[in-house]
Order: structure tokens, then sequence, then C-alpha cells
């Protein structure tokens, strides 16, 4: 992608003051164990080819301070010869020389670092000491199983059950939008709604985040400071005045401290949002057709954590622990994966996914993926804080975990909690968002039948 994305930390055009992605300095002075990181990602990198461009920088970058010394001394040279009553046509020539030159390094400058960015920006986060190694989600780690999983006999997947209904329909979305869509009706509406509601509520009264309404609309920037961009443009939707629809609310909920500068004792900013939101799901064909379960527009409630930097270990798994606590009150049966190095997300340093079961598939399946940043995104975003007694300002870290997210949890809820006669019961920690309705009942027609 055009390197567009990059102009927020943009102060020189040689300047490595705001770096990004990963740190440069870093894979300069431990070449050995960025290309140890990158194995365990799967990746061949060299750290030579990293360094090439970096290398050609600070080239340009030797040389340009050195004309400026010398455009300055000459400056002052024609100071003093004009001054003196002396000829000082030679030297306006070779300061106008000076410029010339400069004013071409600075351009081949420009082209160099964004070819510098270009290739930091493909690079994956570095993986924590403690993620399992592996290839693919067969080696995620099994951490803990919570809940006894239900078994309805007979059980029914949740389009069989929702179809029978007559609350969930297919065939309508598909008239309106294509595949990938439903439409909810009646109280599978409103139960989809209790559920976000339900959420929402829970982190905001009992775990201390604040609530935020977000634009569903982004800028370049935006997508480049989570992550998204460039490298996963395929996955999203864009606007044809060049806007992007989020893919989930950790891309505005991150972006809000995007080239700040935060106090550290105030960390951390812990914030969330019940959104819709949107993904083409470019990479996900053939998988998942049927049903709710992979979507272009659900709705999720997103948790996004800003802390300093020795506190986001210990912010992860208490971010995990409020994404579980809801499942738990819901009554579902769930379980907590630690993802392996071949199966981490591109911007994550750590992350737990929580699986939760499915009766009508009899399997568990990911409804949250809780994940530390490291400082990942706070380069991109140029975040950082200003800690006490320390001179230098630190790039805080990002975390951001679904809370969950209301699909799934939906689906999940009709298929542990069916009934022989095809309704839905309704756990109670939602009852009080249904006006008190406790079952979700076939209409009259489908009894009778």
């Amino acid at each position: 992608m055009p390197h567009r994305f990059y102009k927020r930390c943009t102060r020189d055009p040689l300047s490595s003051s705001c770096v990004a992605m990963l740190d440069i300095r870093w894979i300069r002075d431990e070449p050995e164990a960025f290309e140890r990181a990158m194995r365990r990602r799967g990746l061949d990198i060299p750290a030579a080819t990293v360094l090439a461009r970096d290398e050609a920088r600070r080239t340009l970058l030797t040389e340009l301070q050195s004309l400026q010394s010398q455009r300055n001394e000459a400056s002052r040279s024609i100071g003093i010869a004009k001054k003196e009553g002396g000829d000082a046509a030679g030297l306006m020539a070779e300061v106008a020389r000076l410029k010339e030159r400069m004013s071409d390094l600075e351009e081949e400058g420009r082209r160099v670092e964004a070819e510098v960015t270009d290739v930091l920006s493909g690079l994956p986060n570095i993986p924590d000491d403690s993620v399992p190694d592996g290839t693919d989600d067969t080696d995620n780690v099994e951490e803990r199983r919570v809940g006894e999983p239900a078994r309805p006999e007979g059980a029914k997947d949740h389009d069989s059950l929702g179809e029978a209904l007559g609350l969930m329909d297919f065939a309508a979305a598909a008239k309106l939008s294509g595949s990938r869509f439903v439409v909810l009706k009646g109280p599978l509406a409103r139960l989809s709604r209790a559920i976000g509601q339900f959420f929402i509520d829970t982190h905001t009264t009992e775990f201390g985040y604040t609530e935020v309404a977000v634009p569903y609309l982004v800028r370049d920037e935006a997508a480049y400071g989570t992550a998204q961009l460039p490298k996963f443009a395929e996955d999203l939707f864009r606007t044809t005045n060049g806007y992007w629809l989020i893919p989930t609310a950790e891309m505005p909920l991150t972006n809000l401290v995007a080239g700040d500068i935060l106090d550290a004792a105030a960390l951390p900013l812990r914030v969330t949002a019940l959104t819709p939101c949107f993904r083409s799901e470019a990479g996900a064909a053939g998988k998942d057709t049927r049903g709710m379960i992979r979507q272009h527009q659900f709705d999720k409630v997103e948790l996004v954590s800003i802390t300093a930097p020795d506190r986001s270990a210990d912010e992860l798994e208490r971010m995990t622990g409020c994404a579980e606590t809801v499942l738990q009150r819901l009554g579902l049966a769930y379980r907590v994966v630690s993802l392996c190095t071949g199966d981490l997300g591109f911007g994550a340093r750590k992350t737990y996914d929580i699986e939760v079961w499915l009766p009508g598939q009899g399997a568990y399946r990911e409804i949250s993926s809780c994940s530390n940043c490291g400082d990942f995104q706070a380069r991109r975003m140029n975040a950082r804080c200003r800690v006490k007694g320390e001179k230098a300002n630190r790039f805080v870290h990002t975390l951001n975990g679904s809370g969950v997210a209301v699909g799934r949890a939906l689906i999940a809820v009709m298929e542990s909690y069916q009934q022989p006669d095809g309704s839905i019961a309704v756990p109670e920690a939602l009852r009080g968002y249904m006006g008190g309705t406790d079952v979700i009942a076939p209409p009259p027609a489908a009894s009778a039948g």
C-alpha cells in the first residue's frame, strides 16, 4: 500500500525518531534475536535484508548532515565577505549548489524512508517467550475448561432452530444483501440485542471499562495504526470516498490515543464499545457457509486497554477473565487456549482464544480473542507515556479483546438452551433485558403442526 499511512510519524524525510512497527534499532543491535523471533513465526527473514534499506537511509542522513554543515559555514562566510566588502559571488554559487544537492538528497531520503517503512510494515510482532511454538491451530495449548458442555438430546444447530421458529431468515437477507447475512425477527432479534446490552453493561458497571460510542468509518491512518493496513486490506470493506468500515471497534478505540503522550500514572485506560463489525471474509471461501458463524456483518463488544509497558502482561490476564465472566453468567461452557506462534495474529505478542461450546456442532468454537500487542501498535500510532523520573517518553502497550462476539453468543445460547419442542429457554441473566420473557417459543402454527 502507498506510504500515505505513515504521514503521522513524519518529522523529517530521513528521521528515525518516530519508528514504526518493530524497532529498527533493536533489529540492528540484536539481529540474531530478530531472526529467531521470525523463525518462530515460520518466516525466514535475514536481518541483513531488513537492514539494507536502513543502511542506505543512514548513509543519506550522514551526507545530508555534512552538506548542512557546509552550507551553514558557507553562509557565514558570505556574511563576513559582504561585511568586509569582499566578493561573495563564489560563495553564493556554492551555497546554491549545496541547496540543490540537499534537495535531491531529501527527495531520495523520502523514497528510501518509505521503503524502510514498507519493509517494517510487513513484519509481524515478536512473540512473547511464553507463547508455545507451533505451525497452526492444532498446536495451540489448552489452558482450562470451564462449565459442563450442554448435550441436548437430538441437538439441532442454530440455523435449524431459528428457521423453525420463523425468527431467523437467511433467504430474506440474501434478497437484500447476498450471502453471509441474516435477518433476525421478533424475540430472537430482542435476544440478540439483550446479549449485547448485558455484555456492555457488565463490563462498564463491574469491570471499570468506559463505554465509548465510536465512528464506524475510519481513515487510512486509523487502519494502519492497529495493523489492519497495509497487510489485510482485502479483508476490509472500503467506501468509494476512501473510508474503511471497521472490522472491529478495536480500530477506533485504540486510535483514540494516537499521537498522544499520556501520564503513565493515569494508566491503564480501559474503554469498550458495542458496534457492528464489517468483514469481507476474503480468505474464508467455503468456510462456515451455513448459519451465522461467519458473517459479513455482526455485532461485538470490544475491550481495549492502554497500559504502561510493565503492566500489559497482567492486563491480558485480567481482560481474558472479564470476557470469561460474561460467558459464565450465561451458563455457557467454554475453554481457553493459548495460541501458538503459527496461529498468532499479525499484531499480537500473545493471545488467548476463548472457545464456546456449540451443541449443534458438538465442538468448541472461537467467541473471543484477547491479545497483548505490546508496543507494536503504539509505534505505528506514535502513542507514548510519560513515566515519572524518566527523561524519555516510552511507547504505551495496547491490548484488545472481544467481550464478546454477540452473534456467536446468540448461537451458543440458542443451541445450549434448546428445548425438545424447539423453543429456546432464556438464560436468567438476560430475562431482565427481555421484559421477563423466559422462553422463546415456536409460533402457534408450528406448534399445531
